[in-house]
């Protein structure tokens, strides 16, 4: 068995294909009607078809998990994230942790927490 792919949610499957595409280079690979799965192996669906599924509310920035990138060149990235989207909301902007490990955390444009670190 083998994780194949990642599910978040979002109201704007245009929007979050743009975010996503803009920063990471994520590109759809198929469209499945308010299911659109990227390079990489991240799925956007369209919080209508979560919630029905579901039947439950959907909480966003609920802190309780995050896409994690890897970017050796950061610096540059958090100059792009700056650039395309000032208004992103972060959780820490870019730091360096202990150990050396340079990472910044935002949100996508519906509340799903992104870290981007320097390779370990």
């Amino acid at each position: 068995m083998k994780l194949k792919n990642i599910l978040v949610v979002v109201k704007d499957i245009e929007k979050s294909k743009k975010f996503y595409h803009d920063l990471f280079g994520l590109v759809p690979i198929l469209d499945n009607d308010g299911n659109l799965i990227l390079t990489e192996g991240l799925v956007l669906q369209d919080a209508k078809i979560w919630k029905d599924f579901l039947g439950k509310s959907i909480v966003a920035e609920n802190n309780a998990s995050e896409l994690y990138f890897e970017e050796s060149e950061i610096e540059a990235f958090v100059q792009k994230l700056e650039r395309l989207y000032p208004d992103v909301k972060y959780v820490n902007r870019l730091m360096t942790h202990s150990w050396g490990q340079k990472v910044v955390r935002f949100y996508d444009p519906d509340g799903n927490l992104i870290e981007v670190g320097t390779p370990m």
